[in-house]
């Protein structure tokens, strides 16, 4: 597989919103012509999943996408006490916009089911997974019934950290540290995995100038996303002493659309699972000292003008 290989994408986004997966969403939700996506399933991570699983049908109400069809996942992670993050997000995950409880209802069937029953009614390699939160959903779909790994295309997910350490621990980036047992799981399972770390997302600020050019475009998605990048703002830019905070989920969809916007590199990523010290940390083989095989495209780096071009492009297609 070529970084670039990327064309019109048949998507399952999986997220824990969150005002970076709230922009995720969006800027998903405005490319359709080019992502046909399938569904939305939620999963517990930035706030626990009964605020997630509303966020994203706040996100698609306020998109004026009812149609696309929102699952709630699993609750916790796999074998450890469930870890978030109101501190970043505040209360409801999405601070900074107002909160309604939307008219779009979520549908009936679990998360997981709905991954599993999607891939296996589609065709071989057709199907691109996002994963922008933890990592649950996807690896119970995995292990629940394994002959999905056969229709899934690649995995296009946000996690992880090399030389931008952690942000939950000392050595762990926040999704991978939530459940790191399902992380590791989908880091062995043999398909594609193109990772949009720490490195590569701590290089898209959200400064005040880039946020005013959003919320100059003046529809309510834009204005939406500049109130949400306004309070998502305050915590990065305390911690780091940077303008604005990185925009992390994004990303995903970004290489998406627009993949000559990264570089990357083949790694072989390993997750830590027994270490209390670096529990989730991800151990990159960077320069293949250990002579294991690839398993993952490790992006590090990114044209952060391009990115926000790109966004403020699609944003305002709801005008």
């Amino acid at each position: 597989m070529k970084i670039g290989d990327i064309l019109s994408e048949k998507i399952i986004i999986d997220c824990d919103p969150g005002q970076d997966d709230a922009v995720a969403l969006f800027l998903a939700l405005a490319s359709q012509d080019e992502l046909d996506i399938q569904g939305i399933t939620t999963v517990a991570g930035n706030v626990p999943l009964a605020l997630t699983e509303r966020n994203a049908r706040i996100i698609c109400e306020i998109a004026g996408c009812e149609d696309i069809p929102v699952y709630a996942g699993c609750p916790r992670p796999m074998l450890i006490d469930l870890v978030t993050a109101e501190n970043v997000h505040g209360s409801t995950g999405i601070d900074g916009i107002n909160i309604f409880n939307p008219k779009k209802e979520i549908e009936n069937k679990h998360a997981v089911d709905f991954i599993i029953d999607t891939l296996k009614g589609a065709e071989k390699d057709s199907i691109t997974l996002v994963p922008m939160g933890p990592l649950t959903n996807i690896a119970m779909s995995i292990i629940k019934d394994p002959t999905i790994l056969r229709n899934i295309k690649q995995i296009v997910l946000m996690g992880g950290a090399m030389r931008e350490a952690g942000n939950l621990s000392a050595s762990a980036e926040f999704n991978m540290r939530v459940d790191p047992h399902a992380a590791a799981k989908v880091f062995n399972c043999g398909k594609p995995i193109i990772v949009m770390s720490l490195d590569v997302t701590h290089k898209v600020l959200t400064s005040m100038e880039r946020v005013k050019r959003i919320e100059n475009i003046g529809n309510n998605v834009a204005v939406a996303t500049a109130d949400m990048l306004k309070f998502f703002a305050r915590y990065d830019s305390n911690k780091y002493g940077k303008d604005g905070a990185p925009l992390h989920d994004p990303c995903t969809i970004a290489w998406l659309l627009q993949p000559d916007l990264f570089e990357g590199k083949e790694c072989n990523v390993r997750i830590e699972t027994c270490s209390p010290l670096t529990m989730g940390h991800t151990s990159v083989d960077y320069w293949g000292v250990e002579g294991i095989k690839p398993n993952a495209i490790w992006m590090q780096n990114i044209d952060d003008e391009g990115f926000y071009d790109l966004l403020i492009k699609r944003l305002k297609k709801f005008s």
